[in-house]
């Protein structure tokens, strides 16, 4: 009897013992089934922050890539193209709301086989002054059929260039039009009333008008009382072809007269400052400007402010471009430097 109570006694202990592994398993089950499933979710949540984070990046633009110094330098680079071609439409469609037409395009071009003129040389003169211009013609200029050669074999463009009188039509008007279907060398800006008054403004008129109507590498403004040496000129200007943005000629500055008695009185004297002294400009009598600038002021003609003189505005139109000024002695016409390429006629 005591044999079987005490095997009774051990049996549940015994069973125990069997149940308390079984259960240990289960639990060990339960916490990695528990533990990956919490991982899971941390792992998702996580994925969806990083899809939330990049979501918000890209859609207020502070999203960050992983580019190199270099790539960043050209976006950077692209993007300030953009804005500059930006603003150049913007002012092509404003010349245009104005009035801008331009008049040479590339089936013009195509037309004509010859190559692109390397400089148009406009001659400011006025009524009353063919004395000097066939003074010019005589001298340096050729008519006739050597002027086409002229063109054609070196490049050389060369327009007297005059506006209307006041009184549309009358004797001035018509002297100007027979003299030019004799000769054929003017440019008559029908939009410009010709007065000394006016020169500044018509030196904006000529270079607008030559940049919309020859597709030159350079443009020239010369008085009708210089004589050029178109040979020199053209060695001269193949030497500054790799500058995009050129203004050559005699530079100089001097001082603003406050006079109005003065022969270079300047109303707007009081713009220069204490000093009354102008900025550097090319003198008057030639100067030359290079493609880009020419256009430059086709463009924006409307804006651009013209003082007293002719030299001291376009000199004024340089200022804050990125325009390199070139001092060219031999354009200091009056002087007669050492292989001057012009001269006082």
């Amino acid at each position: 009897m005591q044999i079987r109570d005490g095997l009774r006694r051990q049996a549940p202990s015994a069973t125990g013992a069997m149940r308390s592994p079984m259960s240990a398993m289960m639990l060990a089950m339960f916490a990695t089934m528990a533990s990956f499933y919490v991982a899971g979710r941390l792992w998702q949540d996580a994925q969806n922050r990083v899809y939330l984070i990049k979501e918000l990046d890209r859609r207020t633009g502070q999203g960050r890539s992983a580019i190199s110094v270099d790539d960043t330098l050209k976006v950077v680079s692209c993007r300030q193209q953009g804005k500059r071609l930006a603003s150049l439409e913007m002012e092509l469609a404003a010349a245009k709301h104005e009035g801008f037409v331009g008049k040479y395009t590339s089936e013009t071009n195509a037309t004509h086989s010859r190559k692109k003129p390397l400089v148009v040389i406009g001659i400011m003169t006025s009524f009353g002054r063919k004395n000097y211009r066939e003074a010019v013609r005589k001298s340096w200029l050729p008519t006739g059929s050597l002027l086409k050669k002229l063109e054609d074999e070196k490049g050389i463009v060369v327009r007297f260039i005059v506006g209307r009188s006041a009184n549309r039509g009358d004797r001035f008007d018509r002297e100007i039009d027979d003299e030019n279907r004799s000769t054929n060398d003017f440019v008559i800006l029908d939009d410009h009333i010709e007065s000394d008054e006016e020169l500044p403004k018509k030196t904006k008129r000529y270079f607008a008008n030559a940049a919309e109507t020859f597709d030159a590498e350079f443009y020239a403004k010369v008085n009708d009382d210089i004589y050029i040496n178109v040979d020199t000129l053209s060695a001269m200007l193949e030497t500054h072809w790799d500058k995009p943005r050129v203004y050559i000629g005699c530079m100089k500055s001097g001082e603003v007269f406050s006079e109005a008695t003065h022969k270079w009185y300047e109303p707007d004297w009081w713009k220069f400052g204490d000093g009354k002294s102008y900025f550097r400009h090319a003198s008057g009598e030639m100067f030359v400007v290079s493609r880009a600038v020419a256009q430059f002021i086709s463009i924006n003609r409307s804006v651009l402010r013209t003082y007293a003189h002719d030299d001291v505005s376009v000199g004024s139109w340089m200022i804050g471009l990125a325009v390199k000024h070139v001092n060219e002695a031999k354009l200091c016409c009056s002087s007669w430097p050492s292989g001057a390429m012009c001269s006082a006629l």
